[in-house]
């Protein structure tokens, strides 16, 4: 009986300090080339720590530093690797993800970090009474070749009028060679700014869709709380807005 006490004793004790060594254990967080969230400040597909800028970049590295957790930060290519990576690595994470039905089990979730929404962007002058992108048929479209967005809208019948990068459709809005400007929001305003194009006013919401840190499954749930606390509290301070503004 005594062997038995002692042995659970033992057992107990050795699953508290394996469950607080895998805690303290530096969280390797992977993320890849996807402005105005997360890039490499060399503009390359590699970068490491302080190298990796963004609005995501800035939101985890504070939340961590919050939440006193220690971690990692590694910019990689491509995305399948990075999130096979974290999906399968005890002590991993990957950002900035859409939280899907399909990938809810797979991982613990912080966030949400920020919006990744396709709009209609139109002129600061226009003037769009669009509530459906079916309103929106009459109007010539710019869509970036071969992303989801223009499909999507090939899909609908809308013939979007498509430019080889995105970046492009801000000017032929300004040009005025297109109505209208479909693209990911806060990625589409964030390279209408790298083209020196502010003001440009959101016509239509047509899809919505929330970004996250994902945890690998194995992190324990007290150090997921204390990130998702610590995120809490940066959103009510003002501060995930400030990152927004400090990018857009």
């Amino acid at each position: 009986m005594l062997k038995r006490l002692l042995f659970a004793i033992l057992t107990a004790h050795s699953l508290a300090f394996s469950s607080l060594s895998q805690a303290a254990e530096p969280i390797v967080l992977l993320t890849e080339n996807f402005p105005p969230y997360n890039m490499a400040s060399n503009g390359k597909n590699f970068a490491q720590d302080e190298n990796i800028q963004g609005i995501a970049a800035d939101v985890v590295r504070e939340m961590f530093k919050r939440a006193d957790v220690p971690y990692s930060m590694t910019l990689r290519f491509p995305w399948e690797r990075i999130y096979q990576s974290a999906l399968k690595t005890p002590g991993y994470g990957v950002f900035v993800i859409a939280r899907l039905a399909e990938r809810e089990q797979l991982f613990k979730w912080v966030g949400p970090i920020g919006p990744d929404d396709w709009i209609l962007l139109g002129r600061a002058d226009s003037h769009f009474d669009i509530t459906s992108l079916e309103q929106a048929r009459g109007y010539k479209i710019g869509a970036y070749k071969g992303d989801a967005i223009a499909l999507f809208l090939g899909k609908q019948k809308l013939n979007p009028v498509v430019a080889l990068r995105d970046q492009e459709n801000a000017r032929k809005l300004i040009d005025k060679d297109i109505d209208l400007w479909a693209t990911g929001d806060p990625a589409g305003r964030y390279l209408a700014r790298q083209e020196g194009i502010t003001g440009l006013k959101t016509v239509l919401r047509f899809h919505g869709a929330e970004l996250y840190l994902a945890l690998n499954r194995q992190v324990p749930d007290e150090v997921v709380g204390k990130l998702q606390s610590a995120l809490d509290a940066l959103r009510r301070e003002g501060f995930v807005e400030e990152a927004m503004a400090r990018y857009l």
